[in-house]
């Protein structure tokens, strides 16, 4: 990018600056994401943080060693340049960048601090290189003043003269080299100018592809959103189709269990069946069985009737018993009135046949 700033590190982001009113509010910097970059200055022996947006620079940042990079969130990270009095925020696409950035800005930060320390030293040492110097000239001056005549002093003018006349040289090469480098600056100035003019067409050509970006996104949003609600459909299908699964399932089960009844009713009926092949000679058992029932039926009544006449018969045997007991006893008391009779008449023989 030039002679003076070279790049070290490049990424995009969103670029954001605090509210100065409020100091809490972020207000964007950037339409969209922009290109941000670290420089080194070589003329000024410092780091900076550059973006443009356009032709607009939004970000001129010179890192210094106390500056902080915090990050807010996953994406999002923030630095106070004091001497901006602002506050910087970048918000990067992915996590990922944004601790490259960080990592990046701690490493710039001790860059610039062994840089700002490397010019401290060499301050120092040309101050006391002038201080020495400075201290040197007034005593020899002093010391010529003091002992020295009139005419040392005039031999003395002379080399001072000379001196000066040196300083004048040097002072006007200094002059002419500052009038070439102003010159430098200038082709650097154009170098700058048509290389702000590449990043405004590239800027320019890279909002019409993020345009076009924008245009594929929101296709593909649309499609997006038609493949989730045809995958929610599906889903309901899905449902809907282990639901009928579950139906189906039930459904053999049940069938299995009919089945099985069917089985067992199918053993049963050809048991029936067997049984209904021996049905007719069983009736005709049965037949047989009732003729002979009948045939006893009737052998029973046969047999009651019998029964009955016996019992009549019984009936009048023991009637006729009954009369033949009385008529016996009446007979059994007659005949022993005729026995005690004939004992009577025995007795009656004897007695005669003793008389005799």
């Amino acid at each position: 990018m030039g002679l003076f700033l070279h790049p070290i590190f490049t990424t995009r982001a969103h670029v954001f600056q605090i509210d100065p009113n409020t100091k809490k509010n972020w207000m964007p910097a950037s339409k969209q994401a922009v290109t941000v970059s670290y420089f080194y200055d070589v003329t000024r022996n410092s780091y900076r943080i550059i973006s443009v947006d356009g032709a607009k620079v939004i970000i001129n940042s010179t890192i210094t060693p106390n500056m902080t990079f915090t990050k807010t969130s996953q994406k999002f990270g923030q630095w106070a340049d004091s001497r901006a009095n602002t506050v910087f925020g970048l918000g990067f696409s992915s996590e990922q960048q944004l601790t490259k950035f960080a990592e990046k800005f701690q490493e710039v930060k001790e860059a610039a601090k062994i840089a700002k320390d490397k010019t401290q030293e060499k301050i120092e040492t040309s101050s006391d290189h002038s201080q020495e110097s400075g201290r040197e000239t007034p005593s020899s001056t002093q010391a010529s003043s003091v002992n020295g005549t009139d005419d040392e002093k005039a031999s003395h003018t002379g080399p001072a003269n000379t001196h000066l006349k040196s300083e004048n040289d040097k002072l006007k090469i200094a002059l002419t080299q500052s009038a070439a480098n102003v010159k430098k600056w200038e082709i650097e100035l154009q170098t700058l100018r048509e290389s702000n003019a590449r990043l405004t067409t590239a800027l320019q050509e890279s909002a019409a592809s993020v345009e076009q970006w924008k245009r594929q996104f929101s296709i593909c949003r649309d499609e997006n959103d038609r493949l989730r609600n045809k995958i929610d459909e599906l889903e309901e299908q899905c449902s809907e189709i282990n639901r009928e699964k579950e139906k189906n399932t039930q459904l053999k089960r049940r069938i299995e269990e009919l089945e099985a009844e069917l089985r067992e009713k199918e053993t049963e009926l050809k048991d029936l069946r067997k049984q209904s092949e021996i049905i007719p000679q069983l009736m005709s058992e049965c037949e047989y069985v009732s003729e002979k029932l009948e045939a006893a039926e009737r052998d029973n009544q046969n047999l009651e009737d019998k029964v009955r006449s016996l019992k009549t018969d019984i009936e009048e045997s023991k009637y006729r018993q009954r009369h033949l007991k009385v008529e016996l006893k009446s007979f059994l008391e007659v005949l022993d009135g005729k026995i005690d009779d004939l004992h009577d008449f025995r007795r009656g023989l004897s007695k005669l046949g003793t008389d005799n």
